[in-house]
């Protein structure tokens, strides 16, 4: 066993440096709201290389097993600290006071807004490498929490302050049947280390289905139900629309990646829990998420399908690549007794959450780039004008309408993001789908026929909704590149984008999100770097180092305990 520091540095560090900087916002100097992203910046640097560069370690685990960090938890605490860098370069403070950027307006405080989202993103990483159902709440609650401030702060609007409250008092319920799901779960089981509740729901083996009572088969629904709100899954998915529009767009993008993959890390975490080391789920659970997927990626495709507010139509879109990621999780709790499968299923899934991150930031950083029409703080020569009742940057079809044109390269960047989350070849969204739809597919082949018949209707109904998206996304890519600009009288004069060298941390997050976008589509699967460590978080039995102890076996995102021999 070893100390806390060594499994939990990267959440220390992002936590002290928080604290650092909520002490930074006591100054009300210009200079010291431009250091504080530049010093979340490179704290996320210094996680992301150090976690990218060294080769994953043997599994680390404190001495109370609260926390067990592998390469599961090393894979996600590394994506997640790679595109919360985009993240924080979308929020850089670009106005004359350093206030805030086109699209946010934090006013003086800066230190306080980066700091949020250190604390956000910490609760990520502790989610990441929970195994113990109070720390697991926490991390949860860790990564929420900061979000309903920053989601209030982004810009003086009552939109923004009528979000915050929504979400903030959803968010609270969600909470709570968090908590509900949380004490059943220990009142039945009287344990609060998730592998040793693992352990005795599959007493005879990691190959046997667990045999949940009544009220423990509750708490696992409620769970999934609270984890649920984070993903932003159907049907708790109906806050998503107000509090996209309502925040800043670099808030929102936030939104779309940090709260969900916490969520998702969580749902896999408690399917982990309940199907054991071989992933044998009861086939309550399975249906359960086979009915998910199907409902949430065709909800929120249709609903996005009616928004006229670009960032009500990512809002959906979001909802919707959960849906696709569930079936992911569907494939492996389906495909039983085949483990090739459930690795594939698995890497899918996570492979799904880096390109989700990496093409909708790229998205969200060419709406920042496009002002609204008659309502934008910079004009072309630099000069400051004032911010309107509605936004500073572009969010609806009018705000977009032969931009593509006028800003050929702005253009073409959406035009790359968007076709990645529609799916098209030669992007990371299309090789994230293929590795996600590719385990059903090879289950709809398969000898058992109610699994076959199963699986090869969630393979139809995810095509037919990649289709039904193409709709919205590429309405955005004709909007800007085919309709002709409004009339002056009718939508406000025709206005240009924040200086580039002003907008230089914008511009970088979004050249870094299309090069990521393209680069991990040119690339073949089986010789992706990417796809390779998403390999490694999926291995089982690796060996789990004990400080000295006899070895024991980890399988899957939580490591069984130790037999009483190591012990």
């Amino acid at each position: 066993m070893i100390s806390l520091v060594p499994v939990l540095w990267p959440e220390l560090l992002l936590i002290l440096t928080a604290c650092a900087l909520f002490l930074l916002g006591l100054s009300k100097s210009a200079g010291s709201r431009r250091l504080a992203p530049v010093i979340a910046v490179a704290v996320l640097g210094v996680i992301f290389l150090t976690l990218l560069l060294r080769p994953m370690q043997e599994p680390d685990v404190d001495q109370w097993r609260t926390l067990r960090v592998f390469h599961f938890a090393e894979y996600i605490k590394m994506i997640v600290a790679g595109v919360s860098i985009l993240l924080v370069l979308l929020a850089w403070p670009t106005g004359p006071n350093a206030t805030g950027n086109s699209a946010l307006e934090f006013g003086g405080d800066a230190g306080e807004f980066f700091a949020l989202m250190l604390l956000s993103i910490a609760g990520v990483f502790l989610v990441a490498g929970a195994n113990d159902i109070i720390l697991l709440f926490l991390g949860i609650e860790l990564a929420s929490i900061p979000t309903y401030i920053m989601v209030s702060i982004s810009r003086p609007l009552p939109v923004a302050q009528e979000a915050g409250v929504k979400y903030f008092f959803l968010g609270a319920m969600a909470a709570a049947i968090m908590l509900f799901g949380f004490s059943y779960l220990y009142g039945t089981t009287g344990r609060t280390q998730l592998d040793a509740i693992m352990s005795l729901w599959h007493p005879r083996g990691a190959g046997t289905m667990a045999e949940l009572t009544s009220w423990q088969t509750l708490a696992v629904l409620m769970l999934l139900a609270g984890f649920a709100f984070k993903v932003a899954a159907v049907p708790l998915h109906e806050y998503a629309g107000d509090v996209y529009q309502g925040a800043a767009t670099p808030v929102t993008a936030f939104l779309a990646f940090i709260p969900k993959t916490s969520g998702m890390v969580a749902i896999i975490k408690l399917l982990y829990m309940v199907a054991g080391p071989k992933w044998a789920s009861p086939e309550m659970l399975m249906k359960l998420m086979w009915m998910l997927a199907v409902l949430t990626m065709t909800v929120g495709n249709v609903l996005g399908l009616l928004q006229v507010n670009i960032k009500r139509v990512l809002a959906y879109s979001s909802v919707a690549h959960t849906g696709y990621m569930f079936v992911g999780l569907t494939s492996l709790l389906a495909a039983q007794g085949n483990p090739e499968v459930q690795k594939r299923a698995l890497l899918g899934v996570l492979f799904y959450i880096a390109a989700y991150g990496i093409m909708n930031a790229g998205v969200f950083g060419v709406l920042m780039l496009l002002p609204a029409r008659g309502a934008t703080r910079y004009g072309g020569a630099g000069a400051v004008r004032e911010l309107p009742p509605t936004a500073g940057s572009a969010e609806t079809y009018e705000d977009l309408a032969g931009q593509g044109r006028r800003h050929v390269a702005l253009g073409l960047a959406m035009a790359v993001c968007c076709f990645s989350l529609t799916g098209l070849p030669l992007t990371i969204g299309f090789l994230g789908k293929v590795l996600l739809v590719e385990p059903a597919l090879t289950l709809a082949n398969s000898v058992d026929h109610d699994i076959s018949h199963r699986m090869g209707w969630l393979v139809v109904i995810t095509m037919v909704n990649a289709a039904i998206s193409a709709g919205y996304y590429l309405k955005i890519v004709g909007t800007m590149f085919l309709r002709p600009e409004p009339s002056t009288a009718s939508a406000g004069p025709a206005t240009e984008p924040m200086p580039w060298g002003m907008a230089m941390p914008m511009v970088l997050s979004v050249l870094l999100s299309v090069a990521g976008t393209l680069v991990f589509g040119f690339v073949i699967p089986t010789t992706n770097g990417l796809t390779a460590r998403v390999a490694q978080a999926t291995q089982i039995d690796q060996p789990q180092r004990t400080g000295g102890s006899t070895p024991f076996r980890m399988r899957g995102p939580i490591a069984p305990p130790p037999s009483a021999d190591a012990r």
